[in-house]
């Protein structure tokens, strides 16, 4: 009986970070760039009171066993790189990935990559972020341009005034890993290399695999919201399921207690 109280209190204890999960997906509902997360769970170790394939005093062989399971925990919590639809922002800095790949940048020191392009420029004339943290490879803007072009390819050209003279161009690379998944979520919709996420390499974006580029478009967050309402039912009606079966255990337990009087 104290075992079916650990294991449904493990099951609650697993849809209690699962909920943690669906909440965080929704909040981020609006945010560009941000990729939903989902919960992985395992069963735990099984206690074999009888093994499957053990023989029996008549020659034979047990044919299932009993094997009582301890429960469930979380293995995973994994980022799920879909692609997000594509907002019109008419903003000329904006661009989106269509595709795989992220854009680099340099925060704190460290090279970091995003999936967010709300880009802006700062009082030097660099494309940054949002953060104010620079885009890579550098692309310095003169405050003479009124116009700026980047083709899917990115390659970015800025005209000055008469729409001919090129007053600046660079070419704006992607990146992408073996395993996007494995990269570290830093928060600001940054994300670092880890060894899970495997070595990073660049390329022109629509190339060996890269993503296109977008200009004048967000890529809105992939978080379905009905999807998610539909998880987050389930979840309440798991975790409200383990909570019954703590209070039956204990209700059996009573009972045992009470044979006596």
């Amino acid at each position: 009986m104290i075992r079916s109280l650990w294991t449904a209190a493990s099951g609650m204890s697993a849809q209690k970070l699962n909920m943690d999960v669906i909440a965080q997906n929704l909040a981020n509902v609006n945010t560009s760039g941000f990729k939903k997360s989902r919960a992985d769970f395992e069963d735990l170790l099984y206690q074999n009171m009888k093994s499957p394939g053990a023989d029996t005093s008549s020659g034979g062989q047990i044919p299932t066993g009993i094997q009582i399971g301890m429960g469930t925990r979380p293995v995973s919590v994994q980022k799920i790189f879909t692609q997000g639809d594509f907002q019109q922002t008419g903003n000329k800095l904006d661009m989106a990935i269509e595709g795989d790949g992220f854009f680099k940048v340099i925060s704190n020191g460290e090279e970091v990559y995003t999936r967010a392009g709300s880009f802006k420029l700062d009082n030097e004339g660099y494309i940054v972020t949002s953060q104010g943290d620079r885009l890579q490879p550098e692309i310095s803007i003169p405050p003479t341009v009124t116009e700026i072009t980047i083709d899917a390819g990115g390659m970015l050209s800025a005209l000055e005034e008469d729409g001919n003279t090129v007053a600046a161009s660079g070419q704006i690379n992607l990146y992408n890993f073996i395993n996007p998944s494995g990269l570290k979520s830093l928060g600001g919709n940054y994300y670092s290399p880890t060894p899970a996420s495997g070595d990073v390499t660049e390329g022109t974006p629509g190339v060996d695999g890269l993503g296109a580029i977008v200009q004048n478009s967000l890529e809105i967050s992939n978080v379905d919201v009905v999807e998610e309402m539909v998880n987050m039912i389930a979840c309440q009606r798991a975790y409200e399921i383990s909570s019954k079966s703590i209070r039956s255990a204990d209700d059996m337990m009573q009972m045992a207690n009470n044979i006596k009087r």
